[in-house]
């Protein structure tokens, strides 16, 4: 499954008077034009605003800035469009006090060669570092296109104009999110310690449910509870359950019917739960097939209570408008330097499968009895493209901070359990001793899409460290 939305843009039209200004006119026409052609909604001043609906003097950047707060909690970024030089003050002024911060990009319209007279020449190859400069002095971060200067109907401004759109997707996603923190950190599991204080620094708040409270919620509702057999019959209709004893899937019902009330009452938008072996011990089931389900509507919910893991998938989520999962990198694949098994129990969404079915957790069962882990969601993990992604509090700098890159899974036979693929990263050796020196966990956030680019430039926003692997040639 897929997501769209439309998106909105604050427009930013480049203006200086001595330079040819119909060009600003015909500038502010394209952007338009190709905003509506892709279906995003340009915030944009008109004719009747500034001269050419443009931005040149500290009055037409006060219109615009007023503008903009108009629509403040609709705009998603703000596109700086040079039709010329541009005037460098008006441009960041508007920007500034509109007092929005949301990512901001710049482009530039290419001069044509056999069209460089007075009436025709536009310099904003020269005006756009004026720009760049301006911004830098007033501490407004911002990004740029993949050619210094594009043409607005060119495929590179198609191309980059998808990237910052992933970008901005991710930045608002992230705004004053709330993530559901669902049991205790399994003692075992060190590896997912993370800080809620350095979270908050970047306004991202958990809020935490004790699985005693879960347990009790489940104990008061009845088999015939109007929300336990709607989620039993969701439960049906997701994944094949044939051979899964009616009592387990009753009890998945309710675990899943408590933690949407929970979720909706406690205004979280995505979560991560307790699993080894608290569920299986105390309740009787694995909670991976509600997660799965969750993360299949785009609601990640990562295990072991792994926080930043959820918050990882959630990023590329927003970015691509698709599922995530959570993985461990867990195994050398032959003796292949750049393929890697990435596996889990499972709770990987549906969409991450050539086929799927229900069925019990093998690692645990021999602890606890296989009738107390009924409900793994298990199966190949699909071919395709797929970007991965980690970001995790640093508690000795005080910092967030994490790695994303391309890669892909392939169809390389496999026979294990759980749910499993085999994955082929670029110098993956390279990537694995980055983990290791760097002391990265051993859980990585997965989707099958292209959005790595945007994941290392969205966490620039936020003021997170990243690497991008194989490093970006910029």
């Amino acid at each position: 499954m897929s997501t769209e939305r439309i998106m909105t843009f604050g427009i930013v039209v480049g203006n200086r008077g001595f330079f040819p200004d119909h060009l600003a006119k015909t500038g502010r026409e394209e952007i338009i034009s190709v905003l509506e052609a892709v279906g995003a909604k340009a915030i944009v001043l008109g004719p009747e605003d500034s001269k050419y609906g443009a931005v040149e003097t500290y009055a037409e950047s006060k219109k615009c800035a007023e503008l903009f707060k108009k629509h403040a909690d609709d705009i998603d970024g703000i596109i700086i469009t040079l039709p010329n030089f541009g005037e460098e003050r008006g441009i960041v002024d508007a920007i500034r006090l509109s007092g929005l911060k949301v990512p901001v990009l710049v482009q530039a319209t290419p001069d044509r060669s056999d069209a460089m007279t007075i009436a025709t020449r536009r310099d904003s190859f020269c005006g756009k570092m004026s720009a760049c400069n301006n911004l830098m002095q007033y501490g407004i971060p911002y990004s740029l296109t993949t050619l210094h200067t594009e043409s607005l109907s060119s495929p590179e401004f198609k191309a980059d104009l998808e990237w910052f759109s992933q970008v901005c997707r991710v930045v608002k996603g992230l705004k004053n999110l709330r993530i559901g923190a669902i049991g205790a950190r399994p003692t075992a599991f060190n590896t997912v310690r993370y800080s809620e204080r350095i979270f908050e620094t970047s306004g991202i708040t958990i809020e935490t449910l004790d699985l005693s409270e879960v347990f009790g919620r489940i104990n008061r509702l009845k088999d015939n509870d109007d929300a336990a057999q709607a989620k039993l019959a969701s439960i049906k209709s997701y994944v094949t359950t044939s051979g899964i004893p009616d009592a387990a899937l009753m009890k998945m019902a309710k675990l899943g019917a408590v933690l949407d009330g929970w979720m909706k009452q406690a205004n979280v938008t995505i979560s991560a739960v307790q699993c080894w072996t608290s569920f299986e011990e105390f309740f009787g089931v694995v909670p991976c097939t509600i997660m799965s389900m969750m993360s299949d509507s785009l609601i990640p919910s990562a295990c072991e209570t792994d926080v930043p893991g959820t918050l990882s998938m959630y990023m590329l989520a927003l970015a691509s408008g698709t599922p995530s999962a959570l993985l461990d990198w867990n195994n050398n694949y032959g003796s292949n330097p750049d393929k890697c098994v990435c596996f889990h129990c499972s709770n990987l969404p549906k969409h991450f499968f050539k086929e799927v079915k229900m069925d019990f957790q093998e690692i645990i069962a021999g602890t606890v009895g296989k009738e107390n882990t009924f409900g793994t969601c298990v199966g190949r993990v699909k071919s395709g493209g797929m970007s991965y992604a980690r970001y995790s509090t640093d508690d000795r700098h005080g910092v967030i901070r994490g790695y994303t890159g391309p890669g892909k899974f392939t169809d390389d036979p496999l026979e294990t359990f759980g749910g499993a693929g085999v994955a082929e990263i670029p110098q993956l050796q390279k990537l694995l001793k980055f983990i290791c020196r760097e002391g990265f966990e051993h859980h990585v956030a997965a989707n099958f899409s292209d959005v790595s680019k945007a994941i290392h430039e969205a966490a620039r926003y936020m003021g997170w460290e990243s690497h991008h692997h194989p490093a970006l040639e910029d």
